[in-house]
């Protein structure tokens, strides 16, 4: 899988064709990026996973880029934690707007 750098997207205006939120626990979100042939999560300037903590966080920092399509992906432990069946192996994804709500 490809790595996104987040110098690359900081100030640069960049067109994504599909930009992925994946919501976990704690308010933490990781974001998975489309741009042409390449597909990958992007990578603060520690070469890890950068974390992002609200959906507004992640707005603004992709407000200077063009996003054809976005959507969230949120998966949760609880269902199996507390006794209920496995989940199903397909996860929702539920629109996500880039417009910024002020």
């Amino acid at each position: 899988m490809y790595k996104f750098w987040r110098k690359d997207f900081e100030t640069a205006e960049r067109d994504i064709d599909v930009l992925e939120v994946q919501s976990f626990e704690m308010n933490v979100y990781l974001v998975q990026l489309s741009c042409g042939a390449k597909t990958g999560l992007l990578y603060d300037d520690s070469d890890k996973p950068m974390r992002f903590y609200s959906a507004g966080h992640i707005r603004e920092f992709f407000a200077q880029c063009t996003v054809a399509t976005s959507y969230m992906k949120h998966d949760t432990p609880y269902d199996e934690m507390i006794g209920n069946p496995p989940k199903a192996e397909h996860t929702m994804a539920l629109p996500f707007s880039m417009e910024m709500p002020y």
